[in-house]
């Protein structure tokens, strides 16, 4: 079984659940897990490549097979050994490549079509890394708060709609103290979870 324990747990006013979780990604026993994936999706080092280790080859030659997939969108390969039934391979923007603000737009659209492949296929729970604030160098609290906005209106466009188990699982104590803040900063009401000021 997973480990993975909520740090920070929301219902949103769409139904869906927003969760934060300090854990190991390739360890969720969710239906898809998120890979923050390159354009070739060849994968190497960070979170790709511990995906891989853990899943094997099959993943990769998965991925092979799909090719090339441009920077904010998203492709679906099978997860291999992982718990996880998928990876959902989004692949987010290199932070020096394009404008702050082109970085932003990017890394949300990359967040939102990677729920629109879990809406598609009707998955129930899905797990996302820090996208692009590794080696792609985005700054973590800026990540924080565009893979949060993305998500929560992502939610609010579809509540009726799957996945309703929506968790960010960041194995390191930075990253996963950056989203804890950004989570539990007071947001429009739109954007809230019920019960929470």
């Amino acid at each position: 079984m997973s480990s993975s324990e909520p740090r920070f747990e929301t219902i949103l006013p769409s139904g869906h659940r927003l969760s934060l979780r300090q854990a190991d990604l390739t360890d969720e026993d969710v239906d898809a897990i998120v890979n923050a994936a390159n354009t070739g999706l060849a994968h190497g080092g960070g979170v790709a490549g511990a995906i891989l280790r853990k899943g094997g080859q099959i993943i990769q030659d998965e991925s092979d097979r799909v090719g090339r997939v441009p920077t904010g969108s998203a492709a679906i390969t099978g997860a291999g050994k992982l718990r996880a039934r998928f990876v959902i391979h989004a692949v987010g923007p290199v932070w020096r490549g394009q404008t702050p603000e082109e970085s932003d737009r990017l890394l949300a659209s990359a967040t939102t079509a990677a729920l629109e492949i879990a809406r598609e296929r009707d998955l129930e729970s899905i797990a996302f890394p820090a996208i692009s604030s590794g080696i792609f160098g985005f700054p973590k609290d800026r990540c924080a708060e565009v893979m949060v906005e993305a998500v929560t209106a992502w939610a609010a466009a579809h509540p009726d709609d799957n996945p309703r188990d929506l968790r960010f699982t960041i194995i390191d104590d930075i990253t996963v103290n950056v989203f804890e803040g950004v989570l539990l900063t007071p947001r429009p009401p739109s954007l809230r979870g019920k019960g929470e000021l």
